[in-house]
């Protein structure tokens, strides 16, 4: 019999509905960020600077307190608080709070004290001295965001762990207005400078916002490391494993650096802005599900509801491929006409438009791929088991990294330059998401895969309608107008999938449907 597993689904699905709408509006002024960012630098070698000193502020960020240390505190958090033991869970957390900030402060200083040497061997090579100069001015300005991104992203897993998401929800909306603000008022007179002051002041903004809501949730700070408690070793040992998988993928985004840094000016903007309007469909989606799914799958593991676990995670994974194969499908056919929208104006030209897309529809093949990861890794997680998804997650990596110095070689060498470095990105996020997709079976047990495979064959044929009219429109409509082109593709195509869908019996849009009445009933 199917196991009840109703009110987890309700409770994901509520939380998804808040989280997703603020992510829509994160997703939203991040756009318009990269907008103000376009007009003012295109895809010139200002903004190529400003990402290069970028990467290593967010490598120390991700390997001590991003995703690793999210993936391994939440669960021990929130499992503490499911057993009820309230002090032992806020001493977990203190403890937690000073290692990270013990440990990015030092990294910080070292790294600032030693940019001219990572700068010139590692991080941007073929730069030039005056591009690279710059470059480490940048980096050791914003080398203060890791420390005070270390302590939020804590913040955040404390209030999801409490199914609080309004305030974690906003904190990246503040983010991203400062950094417009900074696009806005500084840089017209500062240059990149005044994108990275914005950067500083986001990070604190990200910090601030979430205080008030640990109020109610009766907490308290001590001053401990608690280096001899089990909770905190616990964390420990869950974290060094995904630490080494995130390690492999920050390498291969500096991988990308280097290689970028030796293509023609403007390569590593391209990829950036590609990347930047994959992630939008990945970002409302995939993470608002993904963030409001796995405090319920940390719990229902830390009660041994395996059943209630398996359908929870299954149905999950459904909605998930819902709404990314389609976007897949959107983006690789729309993109140029999205791109022109989005981003042609100022010094953001034609060209910069056919780089940016050329990009984009690489990136897109793994967007359902990057989309399903999100669950998966989470799902493994919430187990207590961060091996398996690192171990899969180093060698997709490593395929990345080797496809990339092969892909990524300048054309004139055989290779396809920037859009060889996205496509190699995709290539391996697809195997990823295939090899997970069959360890979890394992892991917990056996998993509905039938009743998924059922709903994803239907979503496929319903993308392939989709795909053939969204085909028709750009062939009879295309040079209309981007806008319309645009405005117009999303709503037919997504106006089509749903149909398609429906005909097909997919179920996810009657699931949905059904979850949403009864949030209203209640």
């Amino acid at each position: 019999m199917e196991p009840d597993s109703t009110g987890s689904k309700r409770q994901i699905a509520q939380a998804a509905a808040l989280v997703m709408v603020l992510f829509v509006i994160s997703r939203l002024l991040g756009l318009a960020r990269e907008v103000i960012i376009g007009h003012q630098f295109g895809t010139g070698g200002d903004l190529d600077t400003y990402l290069a000193a970028f990467r290593l502020p967010d490598l120390l960020f991700q390997l001590i307190a991003g995703g690793a240390l999210g993936s391994a505190f939440i669960p021990a958090f929130a499992g503490l608080l499911a057993q009820e033991k309230r002090r032992r869970a806020w001493r977990l957390a203190s403890s937690i709070i000073n290692l990270v900030m013990l440990v990015l402060t030092i990294l910080s200083f070292l790294a600032g004290l030693l940019a001219p040497i990572l700068v010139k061997q590692i991080i941007a090579p073929g730069f030039g001295p005056a591009q690279q100069a710059m470059t480490v001015d940048l980096m050791r300005l914003m080398l203060v965001t890791p420390i005070v991104f270390g302590v939020s992203g804590i913040l955040m897993g404390i209030l999801n762990s409490y199914q609080h998401f309004l305030l974690p929800a906003l904190a990246p909306a503040l983010y991203n207005l400062a950094i417009i603000s900074g696009a806005i008022l500084l840089s017209p007179t500062m240059g990149v400078e005044g994108l990275a002051i914005g950067v500083v002041v986001g990070s604190l903004l990200h910090l601030a916002i979430q205080l008030p809501g640990l109020r109610r949730r009766d907490g308290f700070y001590a001053l401990r490391f608690g280096l001899g408690d089990e909770n905190v070793r616990e964390v420990g040992r869950l974290m060094l494993p995904r630490t080494i998988g995130l390690a492999a993928v920050q390498i291969n985004f500096l991988i990308n650096t280097i290689l970028a840094s030796r293509l023609p000016s403007g390569s590593l903007s391209a990829l950036n802005y590609a990347w930047l309007i994959m992630l939008l469909p990945q970002g409302i989606f995939a993470q608002a599900i993904a963030t409001a799914a796995f405090p319920t799958f940390s719990a229902l593991a830390a009660r041994d509801k395996m059943d209630e676990f398996r359908s929870t995670v299954s149905s999950t994974l459904r909605a998930i491929l819902f709404l990314s194969v389609p976007a897949t499908v959107g983006l690789i056919m729309l993109r140029v006409p999205l791109i022109q929208v989005l981003l042609e104006r100022g010094a953001f030209d034609a060209r910069s438009t056919e780089w940016v897309a050329t990009a984009l529809g690489f990136y897109a093949l793994g967007l359902a791929g990057h989309s399903a990861v999100e669950i998966l890794s989470r799902a493994f997680y919430a187990l207590h088991d961060t091996v398996r998804p690192v171990g899969v997650g180093l060698g997709a990596m490593t395929l990345n990294i080797v496809l990339s110095l092969i892909l990524g070689r300048p054309v004139e060498s055989g290779g396809m330059a920037h859009a060889g470095l996205a496509l190699a990105n995709s290539i391996a996020t697809l195997l990823e998401m295939a090899i997970l997709w069959v360890l979890l079976e394992r892991k917990a047990g056996g998993m509905p895969w039938r009743e998924l495979g059922s709903s994803l064959a239907r979503i496929l044929g319903a993308s392939a309608v989709m795909g053939l009219v969204l085909w028709s429109f750009l062939y009879y409509l295309g040079g209309i107008s981007p806008w319309i082109t645009a405005i117009g593709g999303i709503l037919i195509g997504g106006g089509m999938f749903l149909l398609a869908a429906m005909v097909l019996r997919a179920p996810e849009p009657v699931s949905v449907w059904n979850m949403l009445r009864r949030r209203k009933s209640n």
